[in-house]
């Protein structure tokens, strides 16, 4: 090592540590720098999008069932639809706003969604209510027998993460982020209740904030600090099927049944299913097992699926809360530490107006939306925030 590469890391200081590259840290920092914190530092253990963002299914939508969940993700759909403009990216996102089809197979489910259809309108959501016969006007190969109706978006989506999180990284270099892949935070000093440093296997940075964006591995980072956070990872996997002719324009999603398929836009079918069985932990491992259940699964739904080769499947982490939403926010007793962690499977699409609400708590600006029942306190007062409509 270098006697320069030597002083720089005796004297590396920062205004603030990120940790995690996925979209919520690249967002963060830009959105940080942009309110003038230009000395960001933002540690990467791999390389960018390499946890959870970069393994998800990408999808954007505004159908939820709780006003906050709404909020969040109309906010972020409204961003995505400007990013690349907004942030000066040469290339596209990849925003593609075919809708989303929630399917519903009870009497039950159809006046949960029906809720949910009132409050989304409420807040200016364009979603609606579909029958059986509208429902094959816009899938015409969904198989109906055991349908009841749908709630369908035309707004919802779907964006690539990698072109997403690039543009915001790219866009916060330019304002001065210092971006740091393969190097990995090892520690979090704290000295009299506050954060004062973070130990990297290349340096120590002398920082006042540090801020949790490390998805799956979020708890770790946590643990640094001496916090206990009531997260834990579990794998999804996902499988991706030879490209076609377009026939398929929305989102398919079955919450009775946990799974949900789209056509992307270069014509691959990107599909999931979640298992309850999963154990917890960090596996990124794909399976046969889960290969030849999400097959059978899906072409129940949608049977022209049958004749696809399936190309690849690849497997990510939820990181999970006990409530599956995320938590925002600081920690009691010690200052300088801020986390967006336990996004439970939607950190992707909700994370452009995340990113914005956090730069803004951080800098001392008043919130543009109140996400002060997302804090991490919400699990001792037992005020849990359930969400009817997750995947």
């Amino acid at each position: 090592m270098s006697a320069a590469e030597v002083m720089r890391i005796m004297t590396d200081t920062a205004e603030a540590v990120i940790i995690g590259g996925g979209i919520t840290g690249c967002a963060t920092a830009y959105e940080l720098a942009q309110r003038g914190m230009d000395d960001v530092v933002v540690l990467e253990k791999d390389y960018l999008t390499a946890g959870s963002t970069g393994r998800c299914a990408a999808g954007v939508r505004q159908q939820w069932g709780l006003e906050m969940n709404i909020r969040l993700s109309r906010a972020s759909c409204k961003m995505l639809e400007v990013l690349e403009e907004t942030l000066d990216y040469p290339q596209s996102i990849e925003f593609n706003q075919s809708g989303y089809l929630i399917l519903a197979f009870s009497e039950e489910q159809m006046r949960q969604y029906e809720k949910n259809v009132e409050v989304q309108n409420r807040l200016g959501t364009p979603s609606r209510i579909l029958d059986v016969d509208e429902i094959e006007e816009i899938v015409p190969h969904v198989c109906t027998d055991a349908v009841v109706g749908a709630s369908f978006c035309p707004e919802d989506g779907h964006a690539n993460p990698f072109h997403t999180t690039m543009a915001y990284a790219n866009a916060a270099r330019r304002l001065g982020v210092d971006i740091r892949t393969r190097t990995e935070a090892t520690g979090i000093d704290i000295v009299d209740g506050r954060v004062v440093g973070v130990e990297t296997d290349g340096g120590y940075i002398s920082t006042p904030l540090v801020y949790n964006a490390a998805g799956p591995y979020s708890g770790r980072i946590a643990a640094m600090a001496g916090i206990d956070i009531p997260v834990y990872s579990e794998r999804h996997q996902i499988m991706v099927t030879e490209p076609v002719a377009p026939f398929q324009g929305p989102m398919v999603i079955s919450l009775e049944h946990g799974v949900y398929c789209q056509q992307t836009p270069h014509g691959s079918f990107v599909t999931g299913l979640g298992d309850p069985s999963e154990p917890r932990g960090i596996n990124c491992d794909a399976t046969w097992e889960f290969a030849e259940q999400l097959a059978h699964m899906v072409v129940s739904i949608l049977p022209p699926l049958a004749d696809l080769r399936m190309v690849r499947q690849w497997a990510g982490q939820y990181n999970i809360t006990p409530d599956a939403q995320p938590i925002l926010g600081g920690a009691p007793g010690l200052e300088g530490y801020q986390m967006a962690v336990g996004f439970s499977g939607h950190g992707f699409m909700v994370g452009p107006m995340t990113a914005h609400l956090m730069a803004q708590k951080i800098t001392g600006e008043e919130p543009d939306m109140d996400i002060s029942m997302l804090d991490l306190g919400r699990f001792e007062r037992e005020e849990l925030i359930h969400e009817p409509s997750v995947v």
